[in-house]
């Protein structure tokens, strides 16, 4: 595992579910991980950043100290801000396997499901002659239109499951 897997990790299993905020100390965290203090930098401008649904403050100088916050948001919001805030008009294929993943992994997409929106997305399923800019453009409104049609149907699921349980 790379060191900064291991740092996400080790930041990820302090924020659980009943503590959806840590504050640390970057100088600690560094020496607990024999790294520079640039690395943990890395770290949080790469891995904990809003749109991966954190929240970071920061306060330097002695007393200084790194606070992580975990935006919490039920799956529609999520998917409702990915939609209309995130993806925008274009986006590459590495950013959308990125959202992919993430969503994977908040287990707001299925295996299936993220394997299916993967495929359609992918440069394979776009290896037309055409430049990447219109690529990048497809591939977004097609995103969309997947994670419409998921958060669409995850909804009519649960009002099918509330009515069926009242």
């Amino acid at each position: 595992m790379r060191l900064s897997d291991s740092i996400e990790s080790f930041i990820k299993t302090m924020l659980t579910q009943d503590e959806p905020e840590v504050e640390l100390k970057r100088n600690e965290l560094a020496e607990y991980f024999n790294c520079a203090p640039s690395q943990i930098n890395y770290v949080l401008a790469t891995r904990f950043t809003l749109d991966n649904g954190y929240v970071i403050e920061s306060r330097r100088g002695g007393g200084g100290f790194i606070r992580i916050v975990r935006v919490v948001r039920t799956g529609s919001q999520k998917l409702l801000y990915l939609i209309h805030e995130r993806i925008g008009d274009s986006i590459s294929e590495g950013e959308c396997a990125r959202i992919v993943a993430q969503l994977k992994e908040e287990r707001l997409l299925t295996e299936p499901e993220a394997a299916l929106i993967c495929a359609a997305v992918s440069g394979s399923a776009l290896s037309v002659p055409m430049p990447e800019p219109i690529k990048d453009a497809i591939r977004a409104k097609t995103l969309k239109a997947m994670l419409t049609s998921v958060a669409r149907q995850n909804r009519e699921s649960a009002v099918h499951a509330l009515t069926q349980n009242g």
